[in-house]
């Protein structure tokens, strides 16, 4: 049986090919963008994530029609690229609203029905920067840090409803997010920092460029959909991504930011 699905930022990059994915394996997907977007398999509906109103209005409406809810993937998300020190305090609010708040604003609106009807499986995509701060991306750190600690806190507190959550963490991918990254005006203007983020910059671009394919998320994503007893975490990246987050969990502190200064060639 096809399960009821909202994905969040269906528009492009995981979310437009999670969706297609889970579309063409029979079950019912409704996608959340802000912009008009059209598919004949997908039944999209326009909104912002963290519009309070209107995300309890496209909620309420697909459980008035279906029925049910089965699954809730948040997706949506923007990057901020920028020194922590310089990073105007319109950009930081402009980053944790659209990661955390629109994350947060998602899975309160959902879980009344889920409660209601004693199932539900939400997953939320957070990053490998999620679990190791990554410089000149402080602030987008901080916004994956919070949903990992929401999440995990989550789980938790609906496992007994009958609701799973799971976090999704990748690494480096070839999506559209290299080129709609938000860049710190005052961290580009700076004598100091400027020449470091723009080597950091660099690195950043040609990981992410030369990631791995948005399908090859989307699959891991419909793994998780179809599983009985789906994990909290699941890491999704390269063996090289893979090792550095097994490394933080086990190295000191102090070592593990000098091997990402010299990583991103901040000496």
């Amino acid at each position: 049986m096809g399960k009821i699905i909202i994905i969040t930022g269906a528009s492009s990059g995981f979310g437009k090919a999670t969706a297609e994915r889970l579309a063409s394996h029979g079950h019912k997907v409704y996608g959340i963008c802000r912009r008009e977007c059209t598919h004949p398999q997908i039944t999209y509906m326009q909104g912002d994530i963290r519009d309070v109103n209107r995300i309890e209005q496209i909620i309420k409406e697909i459980y008035d029609k279906e029925g049910h809810i089965d699954v809730l993937i948040n997706n949506a998300g923007m990057g901020l690229g920028g020194a922590l020190e310089l990073t105007a305090w319109d950009e930081i609010k402009l980053q944790m609203e659209t990661n955390f708040y629109g994350c947060v604003n998602m899975c309160q609106k959902v879980l009344p029905y889920m409660r209601k009807q004693r199932y539900g499986k939400i997953i939320n995509f957070s990053s490998i920067a999620g679990i190791e701060g990554i410089p000149y991306q402080g602030f987008y750190s901080c916004s994956k840090f919070a949903i990992e600690g929401f999440s995990e806190a989550l789980s938790a507190e609906v496992k007994g409803f009958g609701i799973s959550v799971s976090l999704v963490e990748p690494g480096d991918f070839a999506t559209n997010f290299t080129a709609m990254r938000v860049q710190s005006e005052a961290t580009l203007a700076d004598e100091e920092y400027g020449p470091l983020y723009r080597k950091a910059l660099q690195i950043f671009e040609k990981e992410e460029n030369g990631g791995l394919k948005p399908d090859f998320m989307a699959k891991q994503v419909e793994k998780i959909v179809d599983a009985k007893h789906p994990h909290l975490r699941y890491c999704v990246a390269n063996f090289v991504q893979k090792l550095s987050v097994y490394l933080k969990r086990i190295i000191p502190g102090n070592c593990n930011v000098d091997i990402l200064r010299s990583y991103y060639n901040l000496k």
